[in-house]
């Protein structure tokens, strides 16, 4: 039997908390070699994309293997949906009976914020009291739930291409979180002084300037997650120390795919990835000059791990629904050909 949760039942059992125990919890497993995750896979279509992510994790209350099916459709919100929607598979890796059938959405949603805010953790500097926002969509949001868990922002500065969303996103930060926030016309202001920054756009040009970035900053790129997209000045890469999630994945699709293929960035100046940071293999910040950047690309082991997390939590709190949905013994009255 399947559990099957819908999108508003995920939401029900999903906080920012369980992501980032769960995203702490996924990369510590990357970190110590106890996962199997080839590359996610892309299906281009002329509006957008799919991407097939799929993988396993030994994680420390069970081993869970599965797959993701995720759209990036950027032209969806003018059509009244989402840009990102996503279904997610679990399974047993010993007898690949199916744990869950769940929506991913919410999903893929938390476990990015998670993993920004995890970065965070480990690379800004610890008295980090303003945040600048590229960018605000739905990833802004998760960003900002999950830095404000890590550091004691005061302060958050937020440009987007069209204003009336960047004032959107001020307004709901100050009614929720009663945190100082603006909203800017130029995306200087929200880079410029600020301690950290965080990038979500689609861009395929470099949105933010080294000019712009100061001594000790610490940066999550997060919206480059496809061959072609960068955000970041090649500059601010060259300088700083780069902290990828997966190499695999990042060196084709991640912040670094461009400045790698043009020569601009060399694979010996990756510093090294997330998981050997979190289990202290290598040091996260070591100065308090030093430009950090964090290159999510987002791995399947994240939604896997807080997947896992959600499947337990509704299993205590009786939610969702039970379903046989493929055979899961041997029925002799069918002739397999």
């Amino acid at each position: 039997m399947s559990l099957v949760l819908t999108g508003a039942e995920v939401l029900q059992l999903l906080d920012m908390d369980l992501a980032l125990t769960a995203a702490e919890e996924a990369f510590r497993a990357y970190g110590e070699g106890r996962v199997n995750m080839p590359p996610k896979s892309y299906l281009k279509l002329p509006k957008g994309d799919f991407r097939a992510m799929y993988g396993a994790v030994c994680l420390t209350d069970g081993d869970v293997c599965g797959l993701k099916w995720v759209n990036v459709h950027p032209e969806n919100p003018q059509r009244g949906l989402v840009t990102v929607m996503a279904k997610l598979l679990l399974n047993n890796p010993d007898n690949a009976v199916e744990f869950a059938d769940m929506d991913g959405t919410y999903i893929t949603n938390f476990r990015t914020g998670a993993a920004g805010g995890l970065a965070t953790r480990y690379l800004a500097r610890p008295e980090a009291a303003t945040l600048g926002l590229i960018g605000a969509g739905v990833q802004a949001r998760t960003q900002v739930a999950a830095i404000l868990k890590v550091r004691p922002i005061r302060e958050i500065v937020i440009y987007d291409l069209i204003l009336a969303r960047a004032q959107t996103l001020r307004d709901e930060i100050r009614a929720q979180y009663r945190v100082r926030a603006t909203a800017s016309v130029e995306p200087e202001a929200a880079v410029r002084s600020q301690e950290i920054v965080v990038t979500t756009t689609p861009s395929k040009t470099p949105v933010v300037q080294r000019g712009w970035v100061s001594p000790g900053t610490h940066i999550n790129a997060i919206g480059a997650d496809a061959a072609g997209k960068q955000e970041l000045d090649p500059g601010i890469l060259k300088e700083g120390k780069i902290v990828v999630d997966d190499w695999a994945q990042a060196h084709h699709s991640g912040e670094i795919n461009v400045p790698l293929a043009q020569g601009l960035v060399q694979p010996e100046e990756i510093y090294g990835c997330l998981g050997e940071v979190v289990i202290g293999k290598k040091p996260g910040r070591e100065t308090l000059e030093e430009i950090t950047v964090f290159d999510s690309t987002g791995l399947i082991i994240q939604d896997l791990s807080l997947g896992w997390a959600v499947y337990q939590r509704a299993r205590e709190c009786h939610l969702g629904e039970e379903k046989e949905l493929i055979f899961t013994k041997d029925d002799k009255g069918i002739m397999a050909t």
